[in-house]
């Protein structure tokens, strides 16, 4: 308590007015008189002089006393004390000041708020509330209120505060003047801390704010308009019952004056409250909408008033009053359309407290997440998120309810339950707070299904980088091939059968040939190959094909054909089609068991409206001929069925299997624009199917047939032939076996070489051989070129990818094409066929 007995700079008392002076004067005078008239003549002159003086020096004492408080008045000074007691057992912080800067009074709390001890730290409030502009404008209104002798009241706001280790203050500050008899004009300051109060209204705020969020969707109206009648907030609902377009609202484009009909936008307005008070009326009025019609509602009118009594921004619901429906049901009705809305959501909602137990879901987040639901535990919903995500899930939702804003989503795997494979989702958290207390809202995507199409694709651009590497390889290995052929057929000619040496030339040949089919298989994954489709009838296919097909399988194994009636006509490489019947056969040979198995062929023709039935989402609509090749054998694991596709993936032993056999399959029937499918249960077999599309033969388009043996060809010629290929080997084999055959042959090793040579040669030159990559130049360009200049020579281009690959880069006219590796007879018969 602070000291009463302190000198009187900032503590003094009732000092005594005249009529206490004239009582103690009277007193002397009064006694002096009564002693002088009862005191003999004689002595009573010089005696009543004496003790009048006497007791005119005890008046004086007596004023003295009373003037500096040892003599009072009993009934006054007890009231002064029961006073200063009440004021120095206030909270708020109290001073006392007569004129502008004499201090006569202050409480324990605003000595607190100086930060002083003793009364030589007090400061005057326009000294302790000295800072920034604002707070020194406010100080100054109440300097002058008090100075007015008028009551006044203001909120600053002062960082740092005076007391405590907050960033921000707010002070409610008070003057209003006091009456005291014979003083100078005295003013009563009253200092209270009023940051709680402040801090509860933001609260309020934010919590409004999250309810307009909710409320955006809702099945009922709703919007929000500051004091001056403009609209800063309006609903989906209510913006569709108005006509209104939301771009339109919020930007100060519409006022209550736009939407209320009749000028009832007065009864909105008119709503007044008290400082700090909310205040909600329930009105029924028109809305206009943007055609000009009415719509009959009833409002729930909320305004919230701050605490120097001025309105804030409404909050107001709208419920629609058409006529015919019952107010009461329509709020019911909405309550339940909404829960239907929440609960139907393909998205997972939950609300959670502090101990990440959940206090609200929806449907969705059941079924994503059950064990979120079940666990009496703290943090039950990481229990549905494998132990290598929860840590960050733990974080994001700690980052929730600290309040902090942007918490980036976490993508997490989910607990695999009853051997049901992994899923995962993708989180996202978000600060909330019900009644009061501080919580926060987990949304959840299931995003299992997106994982695998990522998956997928990620796998798709691996398949793609391998095969153009394949194609790559291929492509050059073809051009060795090429030279080991030809050369090999260069010596054959020159070397008879009883030669020692043709044995191994054929040998050499041989092996050659079984290396090109080697790189067919990697262009049949990297779909480069070089197809020459024909009209073909499966069924004839397939039936020369079996007994080849039951040799390759052994006398255990049986291979039983079924044909379909009427099948339709398909295109295709007869020779890429074997090969792919003959690799699956082999396959399902290797599945079965050593007691052997059956092989079934079937063929049948499918209509556009039977695709749907076989379950295969990339399965086009359209007619086509179902081959399937099934077995019985020991079948494929799950994990295995998803890789048998990739190159190079194999099960079988080191050595006994390239993994480039189904590879083929794919790119073949891919190339072909067919589609292929496998299926298979452990321990009861595999079956694949193959859908190629019908083709309709036109005008004198026939299948395929064997050809007919024919005479013995002459393979010799003339003309002038430029052949161009950067490859030495290749084009050193092509011009010795040309020249050998009567034509006379110009090399050139690249496109701009050829064209020197042209430019040179003119009109002489009556076909032009070339590659298709070379450096500088290459085949296409050239061609390009060569028609600019008038150059009228045949073309035909040598590759070792499939005309396809490189169609797109060709510019139009008449060319020939001949595949890489080629043999000597190959190219002959190609040189020949295009001089005619």
């Amino acid at each position: 308590m602070t000291d009463r007995t302190a000198p009187p700079a900032y503590d003094r008392t009732e000092r005594p007015g005249n009529v206490g002076l004239v009582l103690a004067l009277a007193i002397a005078l009064v006694g002096s008189i009564v002693v002088a008239s009862l005191l003999p003549a004689p002595v009573a002159p010089k005696f009543a002089v004496g003790l009048l003086a006497l007791l005119a020096v005890a008046g004086v004492f007596c004023a003295f006393a009373y003037a500096v408080g040892f003599l009072r008045f009993p009934g006054r000074s007890a009231r002064l004390d029961i006073a200063r007691q009440i004021a120095d057992s206030f909270s708020e912080g109290l001073l006392v000041t007569e004129g502008d800067t004499q201090i006569v009074y202050a409480n324990d709390a605003y000595l607190e708020l100086c930060g002083s001890r003793d009364p030589a730290g007090l400061l005057t409030v326009e000294r302790l509330f000295s800072g920034p502009a604002e707070v020194s404008e406010a100080i100054y209104r109440l300097a002058q209120a008090a100075r007015a002798r008028r009551a006044h009241v203001e909120d600053v706001r002062l960082v740092p505060p005076l007391t405590g280790d907050a960033e921000v203050g707010w002070y409610r500050i008070r003057v209003r003047p006091l009456e005291r008899d014979g003083a100078r004009h005295t003013n009563l300051w009253t200092v209270v801390d009023a940051t709680a109060d402040r801090q509860r209204q933001e609260n309020v705020f934010q919590e409004l704010q999250h309810a307009i969020d909710f409320l955006d969707h809702a099945p009922a109206g709703f919007f929000s308009a500051g004091p001056d009648g403009a609209i800063s907030y309006m609903n989906k609902t209510l913006a569709g019952w108005l006509g209104y377009d939301l771009t339109q609202v919020g930007s100060g484009g519409v006022s209550l004056a736009d939407i209320v009909a009749n000028n009832g936008s007065t009864l909105l307005t008119a709503i007044t409250g008290g400082s700090g008070e909310v205040r909600t009326a329930q009105i029924d009025l028109d809305l206009k909408r943007r055609n000009g019609r009415s719509l009959p509602v009833r409002l729930l009118h909320r305004v919230a008033f701050g605490q120097d009594g001025a309105p804030g921004a409404s909050r107001t619901l709208v419920l629609n009053r058409t006529a015919g429906e019952e107010p009461e049901e329509d709020l019911r009705a909405a309550e339940v359309r909404f829960a239907r809305f929440f609960n139907s959501t393909p998205m997972a909602i939950a609300a959670i407290d502090p101990d990440g137990k959940v206090t609200r879901s929806n449907a969705a987040f059941a079924k994503l997440l059950p064990q979120a639901l079940k666990g009496a535990a703290a943090w039950p919903v990481l229990a549905s998120v494998v132990e290598r995500d929860r840590a960050a899930l733990k974080e994001a939702i700690a980052a929730a309810l600290d309040n902090r804003g942007d918490v980036p989503p976490i993508d997490a795997a989910l607990q695999e339950e009853d051997g049901l494979p992994t899923r995962s989702a993708r989180f996202f958290v978000a600060p909330s707070e019900d009644a009061g207390k501080k919580g926060a809202t987990i949304y959840a995507l299931d995003t299992t299904e997106h994982r695998k199409l990522q998956e997928g694709f990620a796998q798709s651009q691996k398949m793609q980088a391998v095969g153009q590497l394949a194609g790559g390889v291929a492509h050059d290995f073809n051009n060795m091939l090429t030279a080991i052929i030809g050369y090999s057929d260069l010596l054959l000619a020159n070397h008879r059968p009883t030669d020692p040496s043709f044995q191994d030339i054929i040998q050499i040949k041989q092996t050659a040939n079984r290396a090109a089919g080697l790189t067919r298989q990697l262009l049949a994954f990297s779909r480069r190959q070089t197809l020459r489709p024909q009209v073909l009838q499966l069924g004839d296919v397939l039936s020369e094909l079996q007994l080849l097909l039951r040799r390759l399988v052994g006398e255990k194994v049986e291979v039983d054909l079924k044909h379909g009636r009427d099948l339709w006509f398909v295109k295709a490489d007869i020779n890429q089609f074997e090969q792919v019947i003959i690799n699956l056969v082999v396959n399902a040979r290797d599945a079965m068991p050593e007691s052997g198995g059956r092989i079934q062929l079937r063929t049948r023709n499918v209509a556009a409206g039977e695709c749907a039935a076989f379950g295969e989402a990339s399965l086009t609509p359209a007619e086509y001929v179902l081959i399937e090749v099934e077995d019985n054998g020991a079948g494929i694991a799950p994990d295995v069925m998803a890789k048998i596709f990739e190159p190079f993936f194999t099960t079988k032993e080191v050595g006994k299997g390239t993994g480039l056999g189904l590879s083929m399959v794919f790119g073949i029937v891919k190339q072909s624009g067919g589609f292929v499918f496998p299926a298979s249960e452990l321990g009861r077999g595999t079956v694949f199917r193959i859908f190629l599309p019908r083709h309709v033969p036109e005008v004198g388009e026939v299948a395929a047939k064997p050809e007919a043996a024919k005479p013995a060809a002459d393979y010799t010629g003339q003309g002038t032939i430029l052949l161009v290929e950067d490859e030495d080997a290749v084009r050193a084999f092509a011009a010795r076996a040309l020249g050998s055959r009567g034509y006379k042959v110009m090399e050139a090793a690249s496109g701009l070489e050829a064209l020197e040579v042209v430019e040179r040669e003119g009109q002489r030159i009556d076909l032009i051989v070339s590659d298709v990559v070379m450096p500088e130049m290459d085949g296409p360009a050239m061609f390009a070129e060569l028609r600019k200049r008038g150059v009228t020579a045949k073309v035909v281009f040598v590759s070792g990818y499939a005309e396809e690959a490189f169609a797109k880069n060709l510019p139009e006219g008449d060319f020939g094409f001949l595949p890489k590796p080629f043999s000597l007879k190959q190219l002959i018969e190609t040189v020949k066929a295009s001089l005619g």
